[in-house]
């Protein structure tokens, strides 16, 4: 016996081919056409609208029903006469499970908008907009290549601690909190974890949330965010460039390929997500400094590129572009100075426009060179001693990157602002829901 609460058929799923039989749809209700002796409904799920009919003998089912209220009907599929339906539904049978109270603190259809602010406050009724769920579906759909894409090129999925002892990386933006008798920090990245997999597993990836105390009021800066992070034994840092370069093609084209109804339904001005060239071009940092030389804005060797600065950049070279070979003096202490120019790293950024989006490079594999490095950053090897002797243990050459997840949602979908693209952003001012 089918339980009263189950559908059969979920909205997208409607079509002429199911003319004459009966079906039962769950959702909410839309809109309320009253034409005395018939009424039509709009009940929407996840996947879209579907067209229902119900006639005067049946009326009293939805009698005082709002909208936005839970459904489920079941009922035969007939032809519709409406534009905008080949198929409608005429209920034979429909239960109320929870009416919606009115007024909504926001407008679920989106018709009449509201602030994004408003809109967090009440996300889970804001995720009925049909152009926020899409944000969604296309988020789930990434997060799906990515996952393929790399167990295609036999990387071992891991999961590393976001409660750590230790101020690892400099300690700087880190979240301190007390952990029973002890102090603790919520991580900031897996970077020494991931670097220590792959003394055994030699290819490792993590998909997972992190941490930082940053007091950045922006529209790109989260406090907690989602980030890929790779690791890699026996690649050097093009081929971290290469793998990068795969990543942002699957992802932009299994988007385009497998969402095109949600791309439509965002209304961006843009069918299309962006899709890099076969080869993304690769800027070395010194080659920066010239071009923006060229425009008038003068940097010293050594010195960051600011968010003008980025932004000119990505006049120059729309679309993806690798910063690469930055100053040794500006990356953490495990990345890897050039052979043959120890001013220089073997790192590299992915930027979209002022965006970056993906930072690595190859890193340090002997020990006595760590440890050199953290002292020349001014860290006390001492807080990394666990970390350190793994380097005993024969930690082959290795590379890897991270690349945050919630900004190339933003380029995918062509948001403005990173808080669209997570379901519960968590900044310097909101903590719920």
């Amino acid at each position: 016996m089918t339980s009263p609460i189950q559908r059969s058929h979920f909205a997208n799923q409607l079509d002429e081919t199911l003319i004459g039989h009966k079906i039962s749809i769950g959702g909410w209700i839309e809109d309320i056409r009253d034409i005395g002796k018939l009424v039509f409904l709009m009940v929407r799920d996840i996947t879209g609208v579907v067209q229902v009919v119900i006639t005067e003998d049946k009326i009293h089912l939805i009698k005082n029903v709002p909208r936005q209220s839970s459904i489920i009907l079941s009922g035969l599929v007939q032809m519709s006469k409406a534009k905008d339906f080949a198929v409608e539904v005429k209920v034979e049978d429909l239960t109320v499970f929870t009416k919606a109270i009115h007024p909504l603190p926001i407008d679920p259809t989106g018709r009449i908008e509201s602030v994004l602010d408003k809109r967090l406050d009440s996300r889970a009724l804001d995720l009925r907009n049909p152009k926020v769920s899409a944000l969604f579906s296309i988020r789930s759909e990434a997060l799906h290549i990515i996952r393929s894409t790399f167990q295609g090129k036999r990387f071992i999925e891991v999961n590393t601690p976001k409660i750590i002892g230790s101020a690892t990386e400099g300690g700087a933006n880190l979240f301190e909190f007390k952990y029973f008798r002890k102090n603790a920090y919520l991580a900031q990245s897996p970077q020494l974890y991931k670097e220590q997999l792959i003394l055994a597993l030699d290819r490792v990836f993590e998909i997972g949330p992190y941490f930082r105390a940053e007091k950045s009021h922006t529209s790109r800066h989260l406090c907690e965010f989602l980030s890929v992070d790779v690791e890699a034994a026996f690649l050097d840092y093009g081929d971290m460039m290469d793998l990068v370069e795969d990543l942002i093609r699957n992802v932009s084209t299994g988007i385009s390929k497998n969402c095109k109804h949600q791309i439509q339904t965002l209304e961006t001005g843009k069918n299309s997500v962006p899709i890099p060239n076969l080869k993304i071009e690769r800027l070395a940092y010194e080659r920066c400094l010239e071009e923006l030389s060229n425009k008038g804005e003068n940097i010293k060797f050594g010195d960051d590129l600011s968010d003008s600065s980025l932004t000119r950049l990505g006049q120059i070279h729309p679309g993806f572009y690798f910063i690469t070979d930055w100053p040794i003096s500006l990356k953490p202490f495990y990345i890897h100075e050039k052979e043959d120019n120890p001013q220089l790293s073997e790192s590299f950024d992915l930027q979209c426009g002022r965006l970056e989006l993906v930072s690595g490079g190859r890193r340090h594999h002997d020990q006595a060179k760590l440890r050199r490095r953290l002292e020349e950053q001014g860290l006390d090897p001492g807080l990394f001693s666990d970390h350190l002797r793994c380097f005993t243990w024969g930690v082959p050459p290795h590379s890897g990157f991270g690349l945050g997840f919630d900004r190339l949602m933003m380029v995918m979908t062509n948001s403005k602002n990173i808080r669209d693209v997570v379901l519960y952003p968590r900044d310097t001012e909101r903590l719920t829901p």
